[in-house]
């Protein structure tokens, strides 16, 4: 039977050799099936449309009866299916585009939360090593099984996998793990480092791209990889060759590398080139290439003060962000920032405070305030309006060098402070490493003369009630 459904040529025949034949057919049969019928389906001509949607030939087959009574065997019959089958079985119904909410796909899932206990590493190392393709990894990466269970059995599984199979995959399925480790902020050092091996060893090979999705994880997790001597330098030597064939890609692989202090001087010799500043600006994404490549100088003026090359011109000098960053908007509702306002409210009066503010070159802080040398923090109303950051909609045209002097004069008086309530997502997944982004931006904020005051969420949980928060801040301040 197995044999029989894989040579199988058309949708028609996997159907009708699985319905027509149920004494034949066994557990590992129906996987086999569900792939088979998503690789015919890649195959046929229209446009790949998704699972169930009417659409093209997945729609098409997704409605015919033969397809229900296959579905409806997998269903009565998954209680009694071996480990390797329901996981394979979920793998594939995945892979072929099937809804979430279908019967199918629920009666899976559930079927395999209640084996969780029992699944082995056998159990799903065995559908990597025996299905792993670009669709199918997709497919499983934005499983809701799998994304709830992502740093258990699943991860240390694939962490043990992907080294020895590293090399027999494509580029595209190896940047589908780099975006999905990066998603989720898993600092596994052996899935980072095959990464960097894999980056190291077929890296000429590959455009501008797809090794930004590479290198992304690494800046992603504030993580070096182990064969970074090697791998860093390999990487300007690519980028100098490649540098203006993708200039948005050559700037996200500029950023990663910069949040990890590394700085190719040659390479930003050609990012702030005349050609490469005139190619960017008659582009369609000319506007997140220059804020990119504001936040790059600004860097180079804060980190990399050896370097005498070209610069950014002035009038190209953008913020890096107007206001709050995406995810912290949509993580308000799990933030400890509400608490912290309430109490900073409370305990020093809004007109000492202001609330994401977003300061030059384009860093967003949560709660920013003046104190004096006495400790005593001072309404703003009182900080000379020279010292104060520029509001988020004016242009940056001042030199931050020049800021940071301004800074420093005024600390005979008093400091800003910027408190920084850090949440679990400005966090990697079961760890105290902030991302890279956010490690970044403390660096540079504290080279520009704020002082900077971290809440870690480990901290927040702990407090019970706005009188305990008041306590916290007045110890933190």
């Amino acid at each position: 039977m197995k044999r029989l459904i894989e040579r199988s040529r058309s949708v028609g025949e996997v159907l009708r050799w699985v319905t027509q034949n149920p004494g034949k057919v066994s557990a590992s049969h129906y996987p086999i099936a569900l792939h088979k019928l998503g690789q015919l389906l890649q195959q046929q001509p229209g446009p790949p449309t998704g699972a169930g949607d009417g659409r093209g030939p997945a729609g098409q087959v997704l409605e015919q009866p033969e397809f229900h009574v296959l579905c409806q065997a997998i269903v009565s019959g998954c209680a009694k299916f071996d480990n390797f089958s329901i996981v394979n079985c979920l793998y594939a119904a995945a892979a072929l585009g099937l809804p979430g909410e279908s019967p199918l796909v629920r009666v899976l899932e559930d079927e395999s939360r209640s084996r969780l206990g029992r699944f082995n590493q056998k159990d799903v190392s065995m559908v990597f090593s025996s299905e792993a393709n670009n669709k199918a990894l997709e497919a499983i990466f934005s499983s809701q099984l799998f994304y709830e269970n992502r740093q258990e059995r699943f991860i240390r599984s694939m962490a043990e996998w992907l080294p020895r199979k590293a090399e027999n995959l494509t580029p595209y399925t190896m940047a589908l793990i780099a975006k999905y480790v990066a998603r989720h902020r898993l600092r596994e050092p052996r899935l980072l480092d095959t990464i960097a091996n894999f980056l190291l060893k077929r890296g000429e090979q590959l455009d501008s791209k797809v090794i930004q999705k590479l290198v992304f994880p690494f800046s992603r997790m504030n993580y070096r990889p182990s064969n970074h001597g090697e791998l860093f330098p390999k990487l300007e030597a690519i980028l100098e060759q490649k540098a203006g064939s993708s200039p948005l890609a050559t700037v996200n692989i500029l950023m990663s590398m910069f949040q990890l202090s590394h700085f190719p001087q040659t390479v930003l010799h050609q990012v702030f080139s005349p050609g490469f500043i005139t190619n960017v600006m008659s582009s369609p994404y000319a506007l997140i290439v220059r804020r990119y490549l504001s936040l790059l100088d600004a860097a180079v003026e804060l980190e990399f003060r050896e370097y005498s090359g070209p610069r950014l011109d002035p009038r190209y000098r953008v913020l890096m962000f107007e206001h709050a960053l995406t995810a912290d908007e949509a993580n308000r509702k799990y933030s400890y920032k509400g608490l912290v306002a309430e109490a900073l409210r409370q305990l020093v009066g809004e007109e000492c405070y202001r609330q994401d503010e977003v300061l030059p070159p384009g860093y967003c802080t949560d709660f920013l305030l003046w104190i004096n040398r006495s400790g005593t923090v001072l309404p703003l109303s009182r900080v000379p309006a020279a010292s104060r950051a520029p509001p988020a909609t004016s242009p940056v045209t001042m030199s931050l060098r020049s800021s940071v002097l301004a800074l420093t004069s005024d600390l005979q008086d008093f400091a800003p402070v910027v408190l920084s309530v850090n949440d679990k997502w400005h966090y990697c997944q079961n760890s105290d490493i902030l991302v890279g982004s956010r490690a970044m931006r403390d660096r540079h904020l504290r080279l520009l003369g704020y002082c900077l005051v971290q809440l870690p969420y480990t901290e927040l949980e702990k407090v019970s009630g706005i009188e305990e928060a008041k306590h916290y801040l007045r110890q933190k301040l």
